[in-house]
């Protein structure tokens, strides 16, 4: 079973961000996928926009693109800080991360 069918995902359009409140700035998140995540000079991480800028406001998020959907969704369980959130765009519901159901 894939990522997408686990969450009951598949097909639908997933942001994430961080909570940079429990970040422990471990860099998992950008080990796992460097596309998307990034520890900035206060090491904390950050989602990055499409241009690769990170995205520093609080709660910014970034679209998840598919094909790194797995790298993403191993990023959220890996961290030590429970910090990364992985929701549908649709109705804002936590599929991946501390408050997923």
């Amino acid at each position: 079973m894939s990522v997408e069918q686990a969450a009951g995902v598949e097909g639908q359009a997933l942001e994430v961000w961080i909570d940079q409140d429990l970040c422990t700035g471990d860099g998992i998140c950008a080990q796992y996928a460097p596309e998307v995540f990034e520890l900035d000079i206060d090491g904390l991480a950050y989602v990055k926009g499409a241009d690769d800028e990170l995205l520093q406001a609080q709660g910014a998020t970034t679209p998840v693109p598919l094909p790194l959907l797995t790298d993403v969704v191993d990023s959220a369980k890996e961290c030590p800080g429970d910090c990364i959130h992985v929701r549908r765009v649709s109705d804002k519901v936590e599929v991946f991360g501390p408050d997923a159901e």
